[in-house]
């Protein structure tokens, strides 16, 4: 909540109840601060795909944000949806376990991934075409009409785009780059801040989540209402997160400590504006709009960089992400170890 304490300075008042070891929670206390940062991401609330039918369907569902180990899933057909990070790794770790392993995306994976034999694994299946319908008697059926019966249905969405095409031309460059990240994206997870209070409060009154799009905030950070006493860092996608989260914490404590100045207002106001027009132009949908795939590779790390100081992320450190990328897509199960 907001407060003022008479002298025009702003501050807020923050309410918070500390979680004891055995997992209750203690009284509720409260404190103001002259600043508030939220910084819990997007990896908290999980979205699952929409299936018509599930709510009868007699099998498990579960996200991969609740995944842990293969051994529950031993000797059970289960179906896989999506097929970015999570999916690849999950699908391949509980084959070593299943009976069966169905991954279910929505057009088929860029570069070699395309044939079942590039899973490496005999019991891992890739399906091009999403799932239509969960019926009572355990089957899923996919759009073409083809049914497979499954024991679990393991949620890793998220959406795959044709930005891949790109990938057959220049495997060894940026455009690599380019298309790789507008292939593997993170599971979709909402972005949520019930914390922020009522609809009524200053806070709340000033960020709003609109299909994924928290806003308005100036470069992903900053609300232009109330900067720069109120901050959000780690909500980007399509990059290299902890990079990121690193640089906008530089920044947002460089302006904290008054070492670095803001644009003011109506300056960020109107960047907010033209960001939203320039996705708009391009048919970019608002959940798309924390996405920095879409753009030159590196584009905003550069930028947040400059603001803090600092010079822009050096040529080896590119390279190195651009050939993880290649290793990746060419020796998926064993990229990590090299």
């Amino acid at each position: 909540r907001s407060r003022d304490d008479g002298a025009g300075a702003a501050g807020w008042r923050v309410s918070y109840r500390s979680r004891r070891p055995d997992g209750g929670g203690g009284e509720p206390e409260e404190e103001v601060f002259d600043a508030v940062v939220v910084c819990n991401g997007h990896f908290t609330e999980p979205r699952v795909a929409a299936i018509a039918g599930v709510h009868c369907w007699p099998g498990k569902q579960m996200h991969s944000h609740s995944y842990r180990v293969p051994d529950p899933f031993r000797g059970q057909v289960v179906m896989v949806i999506g097929y970015q990070p999570s999916g690849m790794d999950i699908s391949r770790d509980i084959a070593g376990v299943a009976k069966e392993v169905h991954v279910a995306m929505r057009s088929e994976p860029p570069y070699q991934m395309h044939t079942t034999t590039a899973t490496g694994h005999a019991n891992l299946w890739l399906h091009s075409c999403t799932i239509e319908r969960a019926e009572e008697d355990g089957s899923l059926v996919f759009q073409d009409g083809s049914k497979i019966k499954a024991d679990v249905v393991l949620h890793c969405t998220g959406y795959v785009t044709t930005d891949c095409q790109i990938m057959s031309e220049m495997i060894d460059g940026w455009f690599m780059l380019i298309a790789l990240t507008n292939w593997w994206l993170a599971c979709r997870y909402k972005y949520n801040f019930p914390f922020l209070g009522d609809s009524d409060d200053e806070l709340a009154g000033a960020i709003s989540v609109d299909d994924n799009r928290v806003g308005p905030l100036y470069k992903h950070v900053f609300p232009p209402m109330l900067a720069p006493h109120v901050s959000f860092i780690g909500l980007p996608f399509r990059t290299i997160p902890f990079l990121v989260f690193q640089l906008q914490s530089k920044w947002v404590a460089g302006v904290l400590s008054g070492r670095l100045e803001l644009p003011s207002q109506e300056a960020m106001m109107r960047d907010v504006d033209a960001f939203y027009s320039d996705m708009e132009a391009r048919g970019c949908a608002k959940r798309r709009t924390h996405d920095l795939g879409q753009g030159n590779p590196f584009e905003y790390e550069d930028w947040v960089a400059e603001q803090c100081g600092l010079g822009r992320m050096e040529g080896w450190r590119k390279g190195m992400f651009v050939a993880t990328c290649k290793n990746l897509a060419d020796r998926p199960d064993s990229y990590r170890d090299e």
